[in-house]
């Protein structure tokens, strides 16, 4: 991830921990896929704790890589988990983001 350029990966992984969505943004941002793959399955395990700790669907960040990439989560009243990779900190712009696309 290199300069300036902010690079977010949303996943949307279904009740049974299976991917059902994957985009990024840019598109064709250069990283490591089976890095990435790794590290948002393994924030899984801190989303399913957290779920039962947190009235919010919003569960701002939830994980760190290297204080340099950072993973923020969304559970909807479905358990459908709304899954953010990203190497800049936007808190309010990825909570509204979560959100329209919950709406949608």
């Amino acid at each position: 991830m290199l300069g300036t350029t902010k690079n977010y990966l949303f996943i949307i992984v279904g009740k049974n921990d299976n991917p059902i969505y994957e985009s990024e943004f840019p598109v064709g941002a250069k990283k490591d896929q089976a890095l990435s793959q790794f590290l948002i399955h393994a924030a899984l395990d801190i989303v399913d704790e957290q779920i039962w700790d947190k009235k919010d669907m919003y569960l701002k960040m939830v994980d760190t890589f290297n204080n340099r990439t950072y993973i923020s989560a969304f559970v909807t009243a479905g358990n459908l988990r709304f899954m953010m990779l990203h190497d800049a900190k936007n808190e309010d712009g990825i909570k509204n983001f979560f959100t329209e696309v919950h709406e949608l």
